[in-house]
């Protein structure tokens, strides 16, 4: 029986076999852990990501939260300003009307006491001198305006613009017709009726331009003008003021706000 040769190639190619099969699980194993690490890195950048934005987020809410309440407090303080403004304009309003009742007292007493030799002057005198005129019912006309200003000191604005024209219609030679036209913008101008104050203000510049009210009547023109965005005409009626008037306290007046 012959002898039977041992051959190394079945052997070897089963070594190589077992190494070649080998490779793929070690290759699987090498990309499951770089996978693993990849998604362990991603994830830690991705955490970091969210603790960024909601690091943001969070600042946005508190400088949101900060904006509301400086803007609560801005609000506040423009209303209890507008407040003041009011009040103040009220308490200036309430004084004139005050100066113009005891003023207007003391013209009516010096009307009814004339000097003595007064009517002999005017008799010696002729026509020379003209009579004031007098109204046909001077109790009523006081009683009239009195009860126009006490409608203006009680704030009741639109009866006390009504009363005022209705004086003016009424006594229109009357001493105290351009006090009434003022008074009569005044009113207007409260209700934010700018622009039919100013053509009652214009009333008392043109057709009294002598009278007290009518420097008076121009800064308050002014102010109109300048809540009617025309700044330019309100410009020029301060520089009136001042040219026309510069020894009235509404000269003053025009001066600050001309420096504004």
């Amino acid at each position: 029986m012959p002898t039977r040769r041992f051959s190394p190639v079945p052997l070897l190619v089963t070594l190589l076999l077992g190494v070649f099969a080998a490779q793929p699980s070690r290759a699987a194993l090498f990309d499951d852990d770089e996978a693993r690490q990849r998604i362990n890195d991603l994830s830690v950048k991705t955490n970091e990501r969210i603790d960024t934005l909601s690091k943001a987020q969070i600042d946005l809410a508190n400088q949101i939260q900060s904006l509301r309440e400086e803007n609560a407090k801005l609000r506040g303080l423009v209303e209890t300003l507008n407040y003041e403004l009011e009040s103040s304009k009220k308490r200036q309003q309430d004084f004139y009307i005050d100066l113009d009742s005891r003023l207007r007292k003391i013209e009516a007493a010096s009307v009814a006491a004339p000097p003595e030799d007064a009517g002999a002057h005017a008799g010696s005198s002729g026509s020379a001198v003209s009579e004031q005129k007098k109204p046909a019912d001077p109790a009523a006309e006081s009683r009239e305006y009195e009860a126009a200003l006490n409608l203006l000191k009680a704030n009741k604005l639109k009866e006390a613009a009504s009363a005022f024209d209705a004086f003016a219609k009424a006594y229109p030679d009357s001493t105290l017709t351009p006090n009434a036209y003022y008074w009569q913008g005044n009113a207007l101008s409260s209700m934010q009726d700018c622009k039919k104050a100013i053509e009652v203000y214009r009333v008392v510049v043109a057709k009294w331009p002598q009278n007290p009210k009518a420097p008076d009547s121009l800064v308050s023109m002014a102010f109109c003008q300048q809540e009617l965005g025309d700044a330019k005409g309100a410009k020029t009626s301060l520089e009136t003021v001042v040219a026309k008037y510069p020894d009235s306290s509404a000269a003053s007046t025009a001066k600050q706000r001309l420096k504004k």
